[in-house]
């Protein structure tokens, strides 16, 4: 074992955090973690984990559920195409692999929504194969450690941190050093200024000898958010309001109001939504402001009431009263329409 990993180790050993996915792991309990893990916090994670794990407590009865309900149980969490992308890797697993995860990472990234980082968590930490799993923590970590100064997105840079990694693997405990690395860099080894002081690593550190451990790793500039402009209507008949369960990637199987790109005049606003929802609507009244961050984009939202006689919409369009709403998976993107339809159903 090289002298890295046996300090790391027995840092792991004195502080790795307490997760449930740790307590029993398990290949099904690893590849949901991870998968819920991706661009989302820990501490986010733990409820969302053991709710999905008391409906869902093993690949089959994944595979056996609807979308719908996939969906609902990951509603708040974001990013919806990983709850997708697990269930369809779910059925994937049964129709192939009679319900059991295959054994190796190569395997592994057979199945549907399993990439290279989680084939090798699972690989790993359920199975014991001696692979690392380089995700954003495995590579600030290891970019620090031997101090590479080059941009990490770069396809060689990117092999050189995989193969430094693989390099520091243990065949003893493959599993344990994975998390060990996700868990420094999520604690100690840290963007920014990292806890150099608390670090089990600090002497083999060639970045902290050369003072330049908050420069790395070196990465381009994110190109700023795309913002949207969007006017979201909440349209009413009697006691029902107007929902569409959608088919583009983003947000795709989530129900969300009618939707109309930028900010109409109110005076043309009506006729907008004719065009998209088939209904002829009351002039709107307005509700206020909703703004909402994706990754890669930002919806500014100006919400709006309006009614309608006609309770029969274009194809794809549906009406539910506010109580069989909280049954369907609405993204966290329209909370405040959400809000703002409750306040509207009470006031009534």
């Amino acid at each position: 074992m090289r002298p890295e990993a046996e300090k790391l180790l027995r840092w792991y050993d004195a502080e790795h955090r307490r997760l449930p996915w740790r307590t029993h792991p398990s290949a099904y309990g690893t590849w949901v973690s991870e998968t819920m893990l991706q661009q989302t916090r820990v501490e986010t994670v733990i409820g969302y984990y053991l709710r999905f794990l008391d409906a869902f407590p093993d690949v089959a009865a994944l595979a056996r559920a609807e979308e719908a309900q996939v969906l609902k149980l990951w509603e708040g969490l974001g990013y919806y195409a990983r709850a997708c992308n697990l269930h369809r890797g779910a059925r994937q697993v049964m129709t192939l692999y009679g319900g059991s995860l295959p054994r190796t990472s190569d395997e592994l990234k057979t199945i549907h929504g399993i990439g290279p980082y989680t084939a090798a968590a699972i690989a790993s930490i359920a199975f014991g194969e001696p692979v690392p799993a380089v995700d954003g923590n495995a590579l600030r970590v290891i970019s620090r450690l031997r101090g590479i100064r080059e941009n990490v997105r770069a396809a060689a840079v990117a092999k050189l941190i995989d193969a430094e990694a693989a390099a520091l693997v243990p065949p003893e405990r493959p599993g344990d050093f994975n998390q060990a690395v996700m868990d420094l860099g999520a604690r100690v080894c840290v963007p920014g200024t990292p806890d150099c002081d608390a670090c089990p690593l600090r002497a083999d550190c060639a970045a902290l000898k050369a003072g330049i451990a908050e420069e790395l790793p070196c990465v381009p500039k994110k190109k700023p958010p795309l913002t949207q402009q969007w006017t979201v209507a909440l349209i009413r008949c009697g006691d029902r309001w107007l929902m569409r369960q959608r088919t583009e990637s983003l947000l795709r199987g989530l129900w969300v109001f009618p939707m109309v790109e930028g900010r109409p005049e109110q005076s043309s606003l009506p006729d907008a939504l004719e065009r998209l929802t088939g209904l002829r609507v009351s002039p709107p009244s307005e509700l206020g402001e909703a703004r909402h961050v994706f990754t890669h984009r930002v919806w500014e939202m100006k919400l709006c009431a309006a009614q309608t006689e006609d309770s029969q919409p274009k194809e794809g369009w549906r009406f539910f009263t506010a109580e069989q709403l909280r049954a369907l998976a609405v993204p966290t993107a329209m909370r405040g329409a959400v809000k703002a339809l409750y306040q509207l159903a009470d006031d009534r």
